[in-house]
């Protein structure tokens, strides 16, 4: 059995060279299926955030309930006639949502809520088609990367979940005589936290799928252990205030209190716990969400400032450059935070700040990649 051998040693005519060198699909350096596959995950990226946006646009304009059904094939039609309007009109009055809050509204309102839900589930279904026209058409095509099958199979599989969880949240809300006018919060938080879930898988993908296997085998062995594990803990903070911000949306906590930094001129707002049980406050009390979401955002700012101050004595100026750019994203997202308190959540400022989010969680996502497989810089070039 032969010996382990450096990776500086040269390779003898009579070795490896003689037999010349075969660089598969894998190895093909930016073009072929390498590239193909890249491509397509970043249009799938880029859905999968409108999605994330066009969702919290129905959220904010309260269309969420419109459609009282879940109809995977067929409701992809909207309402073709006005018969069909009136009967898709009068499945809504069925639901307490209408009864409770929304009596008033005529066909014409109902339309209203009606086209941004239906656009919604209409661009899901969007990205289901897309996905899977490319997965398969690679897939006969014979083009797919060694190894990399079953994972361009995860983002449908979470895809097909997603769809299951989003009617599971729906029906929450479509009901008769339970006083429900809106989804249960904890169901859109996991819809959302599944949504950043799939965004994150996606944008994994497209970071390895950017250098060749070769390049990331060999990056690997420079890895920043330590950094890494704060990388790590960063994007799971990160991902906790994704969830904080869902049950924030779920409940209109966001539109409560609107002074900062207090909150009715107190550090912790009146009667946060006047719900019992005591467990079901951190959920439907309006006050306390949104000091656990202030609090965190803040956590979050912090841990951002020790993660960048560790990125910062990296070696290489990639990963440098890569903390630096999380944490200016995050500290926009504070800021932009705050600005929503002060403003009541209005719909402009509070979809930007979702799609803010968007943007932190990625650039965190991208230090973390940088830690794991650095850019290796020249020696001149490093930092000690």
């Amino acid at each position: 059995m032969s010996g382990k051998r450096s990776i500086f040693e040269e390779v003898s005519e009579t070795g490896d060279a003689a037999q010349g060198a075969r660089p598969g699909l894998i190895d093909s350096g930016r073009g072929g299926a390498r590239r193909g596959v890249r491509i397509w995950l970043v249009l799938l990226f880029v859905m999968v955030a409108a999605m994330i946006a066009l969702g919290g646009l129905t959220r904010l304009t309260e269309s969420g309930l419109s459609i009282t059904e879940w109809r995977p094939v067929t409701g992809a039609l909207p309402p073709m006639n006005e018969a069909d309007w009136q009967a898709e009109f009068d499945r809504y009055k069925q639901i307490d949502q209408f009864r409770l809050e929304n009596s008033w509204m005529q066909l014409s309102d109902f339309k209203e809520i009606y086209w941004w839900e239906w656009t919604h589930r209409q661009l899901g279904r969007l990205v289901g088609l897309v996905w899977a026209a490319g997965f398969f058409g690679f897939l006969l095509a014979r083009k797919i990367p060694p190894g990399w099958t079953g994972r361009m199979l995860v983002p449908g599989l979470l895809g097909g979940l997603q769809g299951a969880v989003g009617w599971w949240m729906v029906s929450s809300g479509v009901t008769q005589g339970e006083g429900m006018t809106s989804v249960a919060s904890y169901r859109l938080a996991i819809h959302l936290a599944l949504a950043f879930i799939i965004l994150g898988v996606i944008a994994w993908y497209v970071f390895l799928l950017g250098r060749s296997e070769r390049d990331l085998l060999q990056a690997r062995r420079a890895k920043e252990e330590r950094l890494s594990r704060v990388a790590t803990g960063w994007m799971h903070f990160a991902f906790l205030q994704v969830i904080l911000g869902a049950l924030v949306a779920g409940i209109d906590a966001g539109r409560t209190y609107t002074d900062w930094p207090w909150m009715a001129g107190q550090f912790l707002p009146p009667e946060p716990f006047e719900i019992t049980p005591i467990w079901r406050n951190f959920f439907e009390t309006a006050s306390l969400v949104q000091f656990m979401h202030r609090m965190t955002g803040y956590a979050l700012l912090g841990w951002g400032i020790y993660a960048w101050l560790a990125g910062r004595r990296s070696a290489h100026a990639a990963t440098r450059l890569a903390f630096s750019a999380a944490l200016a994203a995050l500290a926009v997202q504070v800021a932009l935070g705050i600005v929503t308190v002060l403003y009541a959540a209005p719909l402009q400022i509070a979809i930007v700040h979702q799609l803010m989010a968007v943007a932190v969680w990625v650039l965190i996502l991208r230090a973390r990649f940088q830690t794991l497989y650095p850019v290796v810089s020249s020696i001149r070039k490093a930092r000690a």
